[in-house]
């Protein structure tokens, strides 16, 4: 049976704004309905990196928030440290930048936890036995939540075609070493003239594979590829490299799709923005002009069938003018804008390893 995505359009009219339109369209999709009465509720943000402002508006979350609470439930705003280097990458400077995109506890009505942690070593290792892993490091308070509703800006993504549901939650709930892992195949390097030897990566280092004289060394036998040291390091001084296939990089992120959502089972909803559809992920400091016009608000407890809902939507779009694109109507806008990317493969992947169903149907409200 085709999964139930449920959607609204932003035609609106007084008594029927938008923020009314995401009250009925939480309540319609169900989503109460997986809240219990003092259940923590773990609401995923991307709360934007500073200087970008195609993030979900903190109007839309404290509507979401009310939702919850009317439930019964004790949401808090969410999300885990990055790897790259911005202004995300510790607690301290993410919850900095939470609050200057304006995710404060007066706007939203709900703290803000970082889910992995002061620099992204709290994380729960789940057993999941996939293809490319057999435990996953996913982010500790978002794991320990009761309940998630994962709130989703759709936009581009220069590594898997486009950012949806399945990297909101794969991607941004697992640790920074877990992000690592996801993005790369090749074992960790230490670049000997940054190194200053304090040891730090060493301390961290899971396998024992690290020995410090004047500088860090791996041993690449020991070396089990988790990241830990290169998140670990202040100086730079321990080499991320990006070598995955866009393939592998999809598989790996929706197995911690997988991971985040196995004890979640009727605990978790989806609800996403077609808003401000940018050619690039959030985490850039800017963004660029929406490759097509705004469509609307979807939501429902299929992850699979809300990404696969979202790509048909914006398909169907044609691209503005002056932006990335110049596509007509039913032109697969991903595609053109990342052409060695086959987004269809986390879709794919995520259906045959459970996580939902790319068959849907789309419920106007």
């Amino acid at each position: 049976m085709p999964a139930e995505v449920f959607f609204t359009d932003l035609r609106a009219k007084s008594g029927n704004n938008l923020l009314d339109k995401v009250d009925r369209l939480f309540d319609r999709a169900g989503l109460a309905a997986l809240i219990k009465p003092q259940d923590l509720v773990a609401v995923k943000l991307h709360f934007g990196e500073k200087g970008n402002l195609a993030f979900v508006r903190p109007q839309f979350v404290r509507q979401i928030v009310g939702r919850i609470k009317a439930a019964g439930g004790k949401p808090f705003l969410t999300d885990a440290g990055t790897l790259y280097v911005g202004s995300r990458g510790n607690a301290v400077d993410h919850l900095e930048t939470a609050l200057v995109n304006g995710f404060a506890y007066a706007t939203v009505d709900a703290p803000v936890v970082i889910a992995d942690g002061l620099k992204g070593h709290d994380y729960v290792a789940v057993p999941i036995a996939l293809k490319h892993f057999q435990t996953a490091k996913v982010a500790s308070a978002a794991f320990q939540a009761d309940a998630l509703i994962a709130v989703t800006h759709f936009k581009g993504h220069e590594a898997t075609g486009f950012g949806g549901v399945l990297k909101n939650i794969g991607m941004g709930l697992g640790t920074r070493a877990a992000k690592q892992a996801m993005h790369s195949d090749v074992r960790p390097q230490v670049d000997r003239d940054k190194c200053i030897g304090c040891g730090r990566c060493a301390e961290w280092c899971p396998a024992g594979a690290i020995s410090v004289d004047e500088a860090a060394q791996i041993d690449p036998g020991k070396c089990l590829g988790c990241g830990e040291c290169a998140i670990t390091c202040t100086e730079g001084a321990v080499e991320i490299t990006w070598a995955s296939e866009p393939s592998a990089l999809q598989e790996k992120m929706v197995e911690y799709a997988y991971a985040v959502l196995k004890n979640k089972k009727g605990k978790a909803g989806f609800i996403t923005f077609l808003l401000d559809i940018s050619p690039n992920c959030d985490c850039w400091n800017y963004n660029d002009t929406p490759i097509v016009p705004d469509v609307g608000i979807l939501a429902g407890t299929d992850p699979i069938a809300l990404d696969q809902a979202c790509i048909d939507l914006v398909n169907a779009q044609p691209s503005l003018p002056n932006s990335a694109l110049d596509l007509p109507a039913g032109a697969d806008k991903f595609k053109a804008l990342y052409p060695y990317t086959d987004w269809n493969h986390q879709l794919a992947y995520g259906e045959q390893i459970g996580l939902g169903s790319r068959s849907y149907q789309l419920i106007r409200l």
